[in-house]
């Protein structure tokens, strides 16, 4: 996969464990999947709960490779923090989505279809299609 460019993901959960063992999650459960950039953003810069637009921002700048970011979270003010980056316009990096997928299965959807080399579009799709994984 050497010069290939692949989507980006970033996690945003309100707390730094829960977004770093979902990317762990993720990655382990996609084979590995260590070429795919995944960067979690959770928690404060404290290192308490809550989100935080610069950890977002250095996460998505972190895992940018050219094919566009896509950008999952957790819960409401989560969402509203990246809509808010998103609309500043500079603050993340061109191609970065917002994508609404559920959180754990969205994410392992969409490091799973980025380690194809998958376009953006696919990833999100992917995870969002998680919405409709049935566990009865």
């Amino acid at each position: 996969m050497s010069g290939e460019k692949l989507v980006g993901i970033v996690l945003v959960s309100h707390s730094a464990e829960v977004a770093a063992s979902v990317a762990e999650l993720a990655k382990g459960l996609a084979g590995g999947a260590t070429a795919v950039p995944v960067a979690p953003a959770g928690g404060t810069e404290g290192g308490g709960l809550g989100t935080s637009a610069e950890l977002i921002s250095a996460a998505a700048a972190s895992v940018d490779r050219g094919a566009g970011v896509a950008v999952l979270t957790d819960l409401g003010s989560a969402v509203l923090t990246v809509k808010a980056l998103l609309a500043e316009g500079d603050e993340l990096p061109d191609g970065t989505r917002l994508v609404d997928a559920p959180f754990v299965e969205g994410a392992v959807a969409a490091v799973v279809t980025a380690s194809t080399g998958a376009d953006l579009a696919a990833v999100e799709a992917a995870a969002t299609e998680a919405y409709s994984y049935r566990k009865t």
